[in-house]
């Protein structure tokens, strides 16, 4: 069974309490092994992701709090004479990939005891937390940067939470979280907190399901890392077991405004700190400081993949192109498919591009 223990100093989680960093060195927690994924043990009675709960070391009191959260289509549509698939995530209940990970977290929360908790987001992520605390009945307050998504902003209001929007970039709002927590708040981080990913790696099963296997291929936007952290162990869950003879060749997507994985893939992670900043339309990967990128470096290969950047001018164009083709996405997902240009055309078939983000969270600027 995977065990949740410190990256540095290799403690386990404690066995009560709710703490984000770890209590003796102040390192970021995470599993030290991928799920254990039993196909027989999966229960199809269960709402979407709870079908795989056997696999989310959910602590012993945890209750199930769902929203209906994934079993997502994989539609295909053709890209430059190639089907492509495309995971229609932006289909989850707060309209975005977070609610699979928001969904376990918040379920953990609850079986440790809290009765409110804070986060921080750029959009999604708080929107989502808020939609889950709702459900489970616990007082939510979401940091947001003041450039946020009207939407998105909206929306973490709607399901209740106390909203608070930081001036500057959204480093500033990760900073103001910070002082909540060292003021004794249940920090619910969909960064720090290692319990989302699990639910996170339910894509992979859907789509190990979907397709008899694993893709070739598989391309996502990546921010802190999560999302492709997640999908990677899943893949690796299944490999672990055989269930799959390889796992997908990955394609992690930044904007070129602000792209340390990119950097840390190509130059080392010695790289990351003189990566700007940048303003972009993709707001879901502005993260100047990955915390997930040390295992993504890790548990990728070089031969197995590669990380993209993608320029400003290429993002809006791609997000309309999709809505075209009647899929409404947000900028954050169509980094994926400008992406697909430089990369279909050798990387190993089919293909399965990850769409992260209703468009309805989107809201073009009118400056």
């Amino acid at each position: 069974m995977a065990t949740v223990r410190c990256t540095q100093c290799h403690q386990p989680y404690p066995e009560s309490g709710l703490p984000f960093r770890c209590l003796e060195c102040g390192g970021v927690y995470d599993f030290d092994q991928p799920p254990d994924f039993i196909p027989t043990a999966i229960q199809p009675a269960q709402p979407g992701i709870w079908r795989y709960a056997h696999a989310f070391d959910l602590f012993e009191d945890a209750p199930v709090i769902s929203l209906g959260e994934g079993a997502t289509p994989l539609m295909w549509e053709e890209f430059a004479g190639t089907q492509v698939g495309l995971k229609m995530e932006s289909l989850n209940p707060s309209g975005s990939y977070k609610d699979r990970g928001s969904a376990v977290i918040v379920s953990q929360l609850v079986g440790r005891g809290a009765s409110r908790a804070v986060e921080d987001s750029s959009g999604n992520a708080g929107a989502s937390f808020a939609a889950y605390a709702a459900r489970a009945r616990l007082a939510a307050k979401v940091f947001v940067p003041e450039a946020a998504s009207g939407p998105k902003r909206n929306q973490i209001e709607a399901y209740g939470a106390e909203l608070v929007c930081v001036p500057g970039p959204r480093s500033a709002a990760a900073q103001a979280v910070l002082l909540e927590a060292q003021q004794g708040a249940v920090y619910a981080s969909h960064a720090y907190l290692p319990f989302g990913l699990p639910g996170i790696a339910t894509i992979a099963y859907e789509l190990w399901e979907s397709l008899g296997g694993a893709p070739g291929t598989l391309i996502t936007p990546v921010g802190h890392g999560s999302l492709l952290l997640g999908i990677v162990r899943g893949f690796a869950a299944l490999a672990q077991k055989k269930w799959i003879d390889q796992s997908p060749y990955y394609v992690g997507v930044q904007a070129a405004a602000c792209a340390p994985a990119v950097a840390a893939f190509s130059e080392g992670l010695s790289a990351m700190p003189a990566v700007e900043e940048g303003a972009t339309l993709a707001e879901g990967v502005r993260v100047r400081q990955p915390l997930r990128v040390n295992a993504l470096l890790r548990e990728i290969p070089r031969e197995r993949g590669q990380f993209i950047a993608i320029e400003e001018d290429q993002i809006f164009p791609a997000c309309q192109e999709l809505a075209k083709r009647g899929f409404y996405v947000e900028p954050t997902s169509a980094l994926v498919w400008s992406a697909l240009a430089s990369v279909v055309h050798y990387v190993p078939q089919p293909v399965v591009c990850i769409l992260t983000g209703s468009g309805l969270k989107y809201q073009p600027s009118t400056a």
